[in-house]
Formats: C-alpha cells, structure tokens, sequence
C-alpha cells in the first residue's frame, strides 16, 4: 500500500506545484492478486494474462488519495481496500471484454463502473473504490479540510465552502 500512497501523493504534489495557492486532490488505484500489483495493461495480450488470472479469484484493490494545498502546507491522505472476486470467466468472454477498449487504462485490465461488472461475483467493502475514489472517505477527507459543508441553503446535501477554497 506505500506504492499507492506514494504514487497518490507524487501525482498531486507535481500538480501542486505547479497550482501553490490551490487545494489539489488525487489519487491512484492497483489491483493486487497473490501480492503482485497488476498496473495498467500495456496491449490486450497483457489484458487477457491478467483478466486470466483474476478470474474466479479474489484480488484486492487498494485506492490511496491525497488533498494538499502547497503554499498552506496542507496535507491529508487515505488508502481504502476492498476485495473483489471475479467468477470463472472464459476465454472468449474475456476476449470480448477486452474488445470493448473499456480496460484501456485500468488498474488490473477491468474497469467495475462498466461492462466490467459483469465479471465480478462479489465486492466486499467500497465499491466506488473499485471505481478509483472511495466516497465516502474522500467526503470526510473533503470536510475535514473544511472544503465540504453540510448544506446551509437545502438545496443539497453538501456545498463547497466558498471561503476556503
């Protein structure tokens, strides 16, 4: 989970830099099966090894996010697990999953928010997560920074507090 974390706080902190006055948040996910880390697919070959070897398994997605402010020297950060497990998927199915171009760019060649739901059986913990930004902890991480407030007008749930950002 120091990868994540690391590569969570690398992507913002290079943003930052760039933006000193303004909050920043970022975040990056792996997906992990037997303790190795299966990144992005570079081509459908190694989409299809990794589909392979998630099916019928559990594996575990780790989500790290950061929120800094640079010139504030503000700086909060989380990393959120969960556990998927995929169902026995075939060779042709995952062909045609990777034929849809949805994995490009995915941590473990699938991306939960599509048609790579189907492939999973079950989600133990944050599904949105899985997405790449678990929610709920980033709307904590939000108001604990005072960005987020519970709405004073009614007309949502939460509003951005003006003042802060």
């Amino acid at each position: 989970m120091r990868f994540v974390r690391r590569a969570a706080r690398d992507k913002g902190e290079e943003v930052a830099s760039r933006h000193p006055s303004t909050f920043v948040l970022s975040a990056d996910t792996i997906v992990v099966v037997n303790g190795k880390i299966l990144g992005k697919r570079a081509d459908r070959n190694e989409g299809q090894r990794m589909l392979s070897r998630l099916a019928g398994r559990e594996h575990l997605v780790h989500t790290a996010a950061c929120l800094l402010r640079a010139d504030g020297g503000y700086r909060d950060d989380l990393c959120v697990t969960t556990r998927v497990r995929f169902r026995p998927l075939t060779k042709e199915e995952i062909a045609a999953y990777l034929r849809t171009g949805e994995s490009d760019d995915k941590a473990g060649a699938y991306a939960a928010q599509g048609a790579g739901n189907l492939l999973i059986d079950r989600v133990s913990g944050s599904f949105t997560n899985v997405v790449g930004l678990p929610m709920t902890q980033t709307l904590a991480m939000l108001m604990r920074a005072g960005l987020l407030v519970v709405s004073r007008k009614g007309t949502g749930w939460y509003e951005f507090a003006a003042e802060r950002l």
